[in-house]
């Protein structure tokens, strides 16, 4: 009966011609468990990320994005761009070049030139400031605005000064375009729901 034939590998060590090579066989098995703990540990890590994206809120994504140039694309059609300078709890606020746009989140329909990243709001104060503070604010400061609708025509720009802003509503004294707000040249005043705003650009101060 023929026996396997003894010879020396390179490494120094014994073998069988046409026997078993036990290294290389361990060798293959832990391969395949390396693969297969990579592979757990891979979809661990996406599972971990699932869970921790299922708290993330638009503005915590948003303000991941501060100083970017982004693109915002209104349901009614217009799209703005500009640098992200503030991130509220209900709006947003673009840098144009020579102008600042407020946008309701619930305006915009899509957001392009995102980070990936996520910053929540460690201010409590700052969380609880919503659309209506922001509008208060260029309501004290006599800031002449252009307002679009959400359900209007893009070319059906509203100029004007905002004179009280209200829970859920503002008024909007009209003036002709780049008009301060004085008794003489306001037109008339009109009541606009917060959901109807699509965008509010300020283009200055009263006098300025």
């Amino acid at each position: 009966m023929a026996c396997p034939c003894l010879w020396i590998d390179r490494g120094g060590r014994r073998a069988y011609a046409g026997a078993m090579r036990w290294d290389a066989l361990f060798d293959d098995m832990e391969a395949q468990l390396a693969a297969r703990q990579r592979l757990d540990f891979e979809a661990e890590i996406a599972e971990r990320a699932l869970v921790d994206s299922a708290g993330v809120e638009l503005a915590d994504r948003l303000r991941g994005s501060l100083g970017l140039s982004i693109r915002v694309h209104l349901f009614s059609g217009p799209v703005f761009e500009g640098v992200l300078s503030h991130a509220g709890s209900e709006a947003l606020v673009l840098d144009e070049p020579q102008h600042q746009v407020l946008i309701p989140y619930a305006a915009a329909a899509q957001y392009g030139g995102l980070s990936r990243v996520a910053v929540s709001e460690p201010s409590t104060v700052r969380r609880r400031l919503g659309l209506g503070s922001a509008l208060r604010g260029l309501a004290s400061k006599r800031a002449r605005v252009t307002i679009f609708l959400s359900h209007g025509r893009a070319e059906a720009a509203l100029h004007g000064v905002i004179d009280t802003v209200g829970r859920d509503f503002l008024d909007l004294a009209l003036t002709r375009e780049g008009e301060d707000r004085r008794p003489a040249n306001a037109r008339q005043v009109v009541a606009i729901p917060f959901g109807a705003l699509a965008s509010v650009r300020s283009v200055g101060a009263a006098g300025g």
